[in-house]
């Protein structure tokens, strides 16, 4: 008897709260807002130098914003790891591998292009006047789109994926629902004001992949944070995204 009442504590110690996870999808959910007023207000249009090579909403974009969010889903990621049993060392180096991949072609994408958008708009504005013009424009809206897409779903797989292999250990509150519903929901905003305006391109299908894949992992899984967070984003951002577009209507 002595020994059971004594295990309590510690068994309550090794299944971790949710906090830490709502705090850093709630930084995600920041960061979209922070990243909407970097490119639609004018507080970052002034120059970083007086040499002009770069404006501050283009060094926010580039190596403030996504350091930030890049570093909260690593912390989410060790969070995952921590919160349950070991999983098979094979499918965890994998995974690990797939996400350290993922980050960096996203910083590839970031470098590329936040510079070149910056250049086409001040010295191409009129298209390919030239053949600068003509590389410049090409980096700055398909390359970069093409790694930075790569990099995005890469690093949003794997940690769907981690979530299964490191389930959480107990079974979610419905606050805990509702929160993680909530920080979705901000996220899903973020991704209709991105697609729903815009000519369908691969991002409208990126999205698609990565909703698909949630529920599809949620109906196996069962709620598991992440999964419930990645569905209600991606879930919520493509249907408001579809219904706008008339795709059904």
């Amino acid at each position: 008897m002595r020994s059971e009442v004594m295990s309590l504590p510690t068994i309550q110690t090794l299944a971790p709260g949710l906090s830490r996870i709502h705090a850093l999808l709630a930084v995600q959910s920041g960061v979209v807002i922070l990243v909407s007023i970097n490119r639609l207000s004018s507080l970052t249009t002034g120059y970083v130098a007086t040499n002009e090579f770069m404006r501050w909403v283009d060094f926010n974009n580039m190596l403030v914003l996504p350091l930030v969010s890049v570093v909260a889903f690593y912390l989410l990621k060790k969070q995952m790891e921590y919160s349950a049993p070991a999983r098979p060392e094979g499918r965890h180096l994998l995974l690990n591998l797939t996400f350290v991949i993922g980050i960096y072609l996203l910083a590839a994408s970031y470098g590329n292009h936040e510079i070149t958008n910056y250049l086409h708009l001040r010295f191409c504005p009129d298209g390919a006047s030239s053949d600068l013009c003509r590389i410049i424009i090409f980096n700055d809206d398909d390359f970069s789109h093409w790694v930075f897409f790569t990099g995005f779903t890469l690093m949003n797989v794997a940690l769907m994926l981690l979530q299964v292999l490191f389930p959480y250990p107990t079974t979610l509150s419905q606050g805990d629902k509702w929160l993680l519903v909530l920080n979705g929901l901000l996220i899903g905003l973020g991704i209709f004001a991105n697609l729903a305006f815009e000519e369908i391109g691969l991002d409208l299908y990126v999205v698609a992949l990565l909703a698909a894949l949630a529920f599809g992992l949620l109906w196996r899984r069962g709620s598991q944070p992440l999964l419930v967070y990645y569905a209600t984003a991606y879930g919520l951002g493509l249907l408001a995204t579809a219904i706008t577009k008339g795709i059904l209507v």
